[in-house]
Order: C-alpha cells, then structure tokens, then sequence
C-alpha cells in the first residue's frame, strides 16, 4: 500500500485532543489507555484521528456515581 492510497486522515495530538474536548491530557490518556478513544502510538506519544474524536465528542455520556 502507498501513501497515496491511504485516506485523508488527521490525527490530533493529546494536548490538541485535550483543547478539543475541554479536558485534561491525563482524560485523553485515560480514554486512550481504556480503548474509548482510539489512538496509535508513534514512539513514546500517541495521536489519536480526529474523526475518533468528533465520534466522542457526539457520542452522549452516561453520568455514573
């Protein structure tokens, strides 16, 4: 598979997923760690689509506790 073939996908850093959600980095790495969040490791970070995102962001959330 080439580059070329690969679909225009943006991925996000934690602190940018973080800005987004108006949420802490350690949320993020709390989602991502839990698999509620998708996200792929290059080297020691993380960068997670931002259409994983814009699915959490819409997805409702069940306050528990």
């Amino acid at each position: 598979m080439t580059m070329a073939e690969l679909p225009d996908v943006r991925f996000l850093t934690v602190a940018e997923v973080a800005e987004i959600m108006r949420v802490s980095k350690m949320t993020v790495y709390r989602l991502v760690h839990s698999d509620e969040l998708p996200a792929v490791r290059f080297g020691r970070s993380y960068r997670v689509p931002e259409s994983a995102v814009r699915d959490a962001v819409q997805r409702p959330i069940a306050d528990v506790g």
